[in-house]
């Protein structure tokens, strides 16, 4: 039932759009095996269920804003609410260590997305064993599965230019984090 109900949110946001519905699919076609492929994966996280939709939504939340990827923060805020987070929870997520909005779970969950978000991935042992309390094997192996597609599919939509559709206008949406660093972007010339 998890499932066919996050199926069903994804189907409706993405019905939502504004505009730009077709920048990923525009550039995927040219390359069917990909296509088929990013399909075939996205339907098994869609399927995968034993972690709490919720947790799910949060970590790839996080997981977006580290890499900054606006079409990703646009649709997943939608998704985040759909999912049974709350506004404060989506706006609080920049801030989420001493935000009272997140629970003792959402906050591991959230660190965890963060480390595993960082490049090169820092400090994942600790975090691991403290959501291992919380979480069983496999429902950790589907949060980091998750985590890991979220910057897949961000860096993906980023190299190829993806914009954001409008899905989440007119609600409150995920801001990008800020870089630690705040080292210079590349631009061109």
């Amino acid at each position: 039932m998890r499932a066919l109900t996050r199926m069903r949110h994804t189907l409706a946001a993405l019905g939502n759009a504004k505009r730009h519905r077709s920048d990923l699919g525009g550039w995927l076609i040219r390359r069917p095996q990909l296509l088929v492929a990013t399909g075939v994966y996205e339907s098994m996280l869609l399927l995968s269920n034993r972690l709490d939709p919720k947790l799910k939504e949060l970590a790839e939340l996080k997981a977006a804003g580290m890499v900054n990827c606006e079409f990703c923060l646009d649709i997943g805020s939608a998704l985040a609410r759909s999912g049974g987070l709350t506004e404060q929870q989506i706006v609080d997520l920049p801030r989420y260590r001493t935000s009272t909005a997140y629970g003792e779970l959402e906050k591991s969950v959230l660190a965890f997305a963060e480390a595993m978000s960082a490049t090169p991935a820092v400090d994942l042992d600790e975090l691991r064993a403290d959501l291992l309390r919380h979480l069983s094997k496999a429902q950790l192996t589907e949060l980091a599965t998750a985590v890991a597609w979220e910057n897949q599919r961000a860096r993906l939509n980023q190299g190829l230019g993806v914009r954001p559709t409008g899905i989440s206008e007119g609600m409150s949406c995920a801001i990008p984090e800020r870089r630690a660093d705040d080292s210079p972007r590349y631009s061109s010339r």
